[in-house]
């Protein structure tokens, strides 16, 4: 079984810096693209941030030149360095990850975590 844990939200006020960090645990084989999603109350969840194993990255217009997503490959974790943050940024932000269990090697599991909310005053 794999598991993605969350850390590092809180309240920050508008113009702060947040970490987020995203441990995958469990019997992995590989993982390729990790990413991070937030949701907003009363809205849909969105892309906020994407990086593959070699380390290329996409990122939603809203968080470019704000927000840097990075990855430790041999820990098997994501980072989200969110700068310059805004009071629209506030959400649950969830991280993503397509694993390869070893137990089924051949075929990419996508597995969620949990959440952190980071909430933006203005």
């Amino acid at each position: 079984q794999v598991q993605l844990v969350e850390s590092g939200g809180g309240l920050v006020q508008a113009g702060g810096s947040l970490r987020l960090s995203c441990d995958a645990s469990g019997s992995i084989f590989s993982i390729n693209v990790m990413g991070w999603y937030r949701q907003a109350p009363g809205k849909q969840r969105e892309l906020v941030a994407a990086i593959t194993s070699g380390g290329s990255t996409n990122y939603a217009d809203s968080v470019k030149g704000r927000f840097t997503i990075s990855r430790d490959n041999a820990k098997n974790t994501v980072y989200l360095q969110m700068n310059s943050l805004k009071p629209e940024d506030t959400a649950v932000y969830h991280c993503n990850a397509d694993v390869r269990p070893i137990a089924t090697p051949y075929r990419y599991l996508e597995v969620w975590g949990q959440g952190t909310l980071v909430t933006v005053s203005s």
